[in-house]
């Protein structure tokens, strides 16, 4: 059950709580884009029983054909075809921090190895495009448009590179 406490685990209604969040994500698992199921999938890695075997084997597979052919992931690829931002530009198409970092942390969470190709592709692509001025990753905001240099602009990029250092270190 993550990372509760066993003392916390064994309460029954903790027990009972993790049940109906287990049902309730197995029945919802394909309404949900594939950024949402990355961090289920990371649930899952945490929590026995979350997912079957089927659906994780299938989620990575998914991820699978949404990489890129640089080895990375765009946030666009993750979310549904029907996204669109609030200041209607287009969605940045191109392999970013955030998605690549995120995707490479959740596989190895789940006991890909580094590798398999699938991860080995994403963490050389996470070696070759660190800024390494500002020690970053790029990332875009899927909502808008923003400044690289706002707080929303670094935000971004901060989390883009909380994945990536996680994915790259393989910390567990």
């Amino acid at each position: 059950m993550g990372k509760a406490r066993p003392d916390y685990q064994a309460l029954p209604p903790v027990q009972e709580s993790i049940r109906s969040l287990s049902l309730y994500l197995r029945q919802r698992f394909r309404d949900q884009s594939l950024l949402n199921r990355a961090f289920l999938l990371w649930a899952a890695a945490l929590t026995p029983g979350l997912l079957a075997s089927e659906q994780k084997a299938s989620l990575i597979t998914e991820f699978g054909t949404k990489q890129l052919e640089d080895g990375g992931w765009s946030s666009a690829s993750l979310v549904v075809s029907s996204w669109k931002r609030r200041d209607g530009t287009p969605l940045d198409a191109k392999s970013d921090g955030y998605a690549t970092g995120l995707v490479a942390f959740v596989l190895s969470q789940s006991g890909a190895s580094p590798t398999q190709p699938q991860l080995s592709r994403a963490l050389a692509w996470l070696t070759h495009n660190q800024d390494k001025a500002a020690g970053s990753w790029p990332s875009s905001s899927l909502n808008k448009q923003r400044d690289p240099q706002s707080d929303a602009g670094r935000f971004m990029s901060d989390a883009a590179t909380a994945y990536s250092v996680l994915a790259l270190t393989g910390i567990r």
